[in-house]
């Protein structure tokens, strides 16, 4: 079957057409962004994510087929390619088949059984294995040599070699996997207890569960605690069973010679099949729990980009500390820095100096007419939340406050992005800017920092590097554009996520602006050097230049389309000075969108977006969105109380549920289980990394800093 066909048959929730159509505009070297948004029409409205598991498939694909390729050219090479054996591995579908299928053919270091078969030992494994009736010591005595000196060896040498050759059977091990995968225990048990001083696998000490129901979240859980010699790991695989099954298949009567076979099952499971089928079981475990880290990774990721934008706001980044005192920084509407300050306002430092910061605090919020405030949530955090709203009751002007998460801010404060920035800025003082900014726009600041330092998954650490990091560019780049990029005022961390540019395209943009002045047109960026045809068509819708030349230069929509557009606005007596004002919302409005879209000689769908785009041009996707809670007081954990209802946004999303920042310190884990009355099969079918949820507090525990919430509304009395 041709690898297309594989794939159609595979992916059968998506159309043919859909599938076609998207490897055709791959094969062209169409970026997944640009297939996404501007052909439509060709991929029957398939998402990035859709669009990328093609993509992954066919490449997957792609590789099982030069795979059997090869297999068959060194067996064929071998002279032992039998018309069933070749049938057998061009029909695999799995990777793991095909490797079982070449087992026997593999060249492999010298074993016992290739000694015995070196020894002439063979044609009496075949006597064996055939068990005929007749005594065993007569049979053997016959393959006594110089090499093979007793009968007892010659019948251990038979034992290695159809041992060997029940291990290398694929059709055993595929029969062997099966019900192992089926009916297997996971388990744990103590190794090492003093490694484990803070109990953090404690749970595992002494655990057990199906392999079937094996989480993700527990798999990379006893990885760490096996890694770290805490734990030890086994699967116990149905054994009797599985011995039953190759006695059923080789063993034909009660001779002499069938005992050796039994033996040799035995020798075959314990020392091949069986450690062979666990290592590739637990790999299998581990690759599906790091996939599984990864989506969730990617999920929490795409949603902390995706963030709405707090626009048009002067904020104040206040980045907390003890010692070394709170670092200051206020930045304008567009993230230019305005000041850059640092007061103490904590203990150690003495009451004047404590005094002293109450009083700069006040002044630099009055004088730069701030607006809101933004908190990191590192250390001293919480005694600079309750700064921060005391000072905020002292004063007649309506300011806000967020706490903001701080995660990658350190990273990206020693980087050599930060210090290419903020050349004389101090470390901590380029971490307060970045705080203050992620407010402003998360996705044009977040960009700047390695995905992996934003602190939104689970086991990052013991992930799989590559792939994780694929993954994640891949989320970046989707968040990047959706939202589209302001050509005049993107770092080159961001414009490098744009589809069809990359780090050098990037900064010959930059270059080119500060050489040229601000781009005015789209088309400009002709001429931006190493920005050819085929990268001006990826990345140019994806481009916004506001207040230029051509008003649908600051919209979604592709130069490819200006001509239908305006060919549309001409039918409305209106134009592109018109967008957004309430005559052409109308106007548009009446439009029938099959007999215009064939007038004009484009898809329905992309008439549409063209359409929407018009209606509300620069509209930035991330407005629909929850808006993050602003505060003006506190809540301690001490004012908790078992049932209070609270407001919070969710922070991080993993396997067993999800944390919500309730306006403490510490944020509380909603269980799975208490995400909603019905089942929930995971977090992320409820909840997503910002959302703004209800909570009721369950139990907590000040001094560990713990807090159980639920999403369940409480049982009232009369209910």
């Amino acid at each position: 079957m041709e690898t297309t066909d594989l794939l159609i048959k595979e992916l059968s929730t998506i159309p043919k057409e859909s599938i076609l159509g998207t490897l055709k505009l791959l094969e062209e070297g169409n970026t997944i962004p640009f297939i996404a948004r501007y052909r439509k029409e060709a991929t029957g409205n398939l998402d990035e994510v859709e669009i990328q598991t093609i993509a992954e498939r066919k490449t997957y694909l792609d590789n099982l087929e030069k795979r059997k390729e090869e297999v068959l050219r060194i067996i064929s090479e071998q002279e032992k390619l039998t018309p069933e054996l070749e049938n057998k591995i061009k029909n695999a579908q799995q990777l793991n088949q095909v490797e079982d299928l070449y087992l026997p053919f593999k060249q492999k270091r010298r074993t016992k059984a290739t000694i015995a078969k070196e020894n002439g030992l063979e044609p009496l494994a075949a006597k064996i294995l055939a068990q005929t009736f007749g005594a065993l010591e007569v049979l053997a005595a016959e393959f006594v040599t110089e090499e093979v000196p007793t009968i007892e060896e010659a019948l251990a040498g038979s034992v290695e070699i159809i041992a060997e050759s029940i291990s290398e059977n694929a059709q055993y091990r595929d029969v062997i996997r099966r019900r192992t995968q089926r009916k297997a225990l996971f388990a744990t048990t103590v190794k090492e207890v003093t490694i484990d001083e803070k109990g953090v696998y404690e749970n595992y000490y002494d655990f057990k569960e199906p392999l079937a129901k094996m989480s993700s979240h527990r798999v990379l859980a006893t990885n760490r605690g096996e890694k770290e010699g805490v734990l030890k790991v086994e699967l116990i695989a149905p054994v009797p069973e599985i011995i039953d099954y190759l006695q059923e298949k080789l063993i034909k009567n009660n001779s002499e010679s069938a005992q050796v076979v039994d033996d040799a099952i035995n020798e075959a499971y314990k020392r091949f099949i069986g450690p062979a089928i666990e290592r590739e079981i637990r790999k299998e475990l581990t690759e599906k729990a790091d996939d599984q880290a990864i989506k969730i990774f990617g999920e929490n990721l795409k949603n902390l980009l995706l963030q709405p934008a707090l626009k048009g706001k002067i904020v104040l980044g206040f980045d907390p500390a003890y010692r070394t005192g709170c670092k200051l920084a206020i930045v304008d509407e567009a993230g230019k820095v305005l000041d850059i300050d640092v007061i103490y306002p904590h203990k150690p430092a003495n009451d004047a100096k404590r005094k002293e910061a109450k009083v700069k605090f006040k002044k630099l919020l009055q004088e730069f007419h701030v607006e809101m405030i933004a908190i990191g949530n590192g250390t001293a955090s919480r005694e600079s939340e309750e700064f921060v709203a005391e000072i905020l009751s002292e004063i007649p002007e309506e300011i806000y406050y967020l706490i903001v998460s701080e995660a990658g801010a350190s990273v990206y404060s020693a980087s050599s992005v930060a210090r290419a920035e903020f050349p004389d800025l101090q470390v901590e003082q380029r971490s307060a800017v970045s705080i203050a900014r992620r407010i402003q726009d998360p996705l044009a600041e977040l960009v700047k920092i390695d995905p992996q330092a934003i602190g939104v998954g689970q086991y990052q650490h013991d992930l799989p590097q590559k792939k994780l990091q694929e993954q994640l560019g891949f989320v970046v780049e989707t968040a990047v554009n959706r939202v589209g990029v302001n050509l005049n005022t993107a770092s080159a961390e961001l414009l490098q996520f744009v589809a069809g540019l990359n780090k050098t395209i990037a900064q010959n943009i930059l270059t080119y602006k500060e050489e040229e002045g601000v781009f005015k047109s789209r088309s400009q960026l002709k001429k931006v050097p190493r920005l050819g045809p085929k990268a001006f068509e990826q990345a140019v819708g994806f481009l916004r230049i506001p207040n230029g030349k051509n008003p649908l230069d600051a919209t979604g929509i592709h130069p490819e389309s200006y001509a239908a557009c305006k060919k549309l606005l001409e039918s409305l007596n209106l134009s592109a000075a018109d967008l957004g004002t309430p005559e052409l919302v109308e106007a548009l409005k009446e439009i029938n969108i099959q007999k215009t879209a064939t007038e004009l000689e484009i898809g329905a769908v992309t008439l549409q977006d063209i359409i929407e785009q018009l209606q509300k041009p620069g509209r930035d996707v991330r407005d629909d969105l929850p808006q993050p809670i602003l505060k003006k007081g506190i809540v301690k954990i001490e004012d908790l109380q078992p049932g209070m209802e609270m407001e919070g946004t969710v922070r991080n999303v993993v396997d067993f549920g999800a944390f919500v920042d309730i306006g403490v310190k510490q944020d509380g884990l909603v269980h799975l289980s208490k995400l909603a009355k019905n089942f929930v099969k995971h977090p992320t079918d409820v909840v997503a990394v910002g959302d703004v949820v209800t909570v009721w507090v369950e139990q907590f525990d000040a001094k560990r800093g713990r807090i159980s919430l639920t999403m369940v509304p409480p049982k009232k009395e009369n209910d």
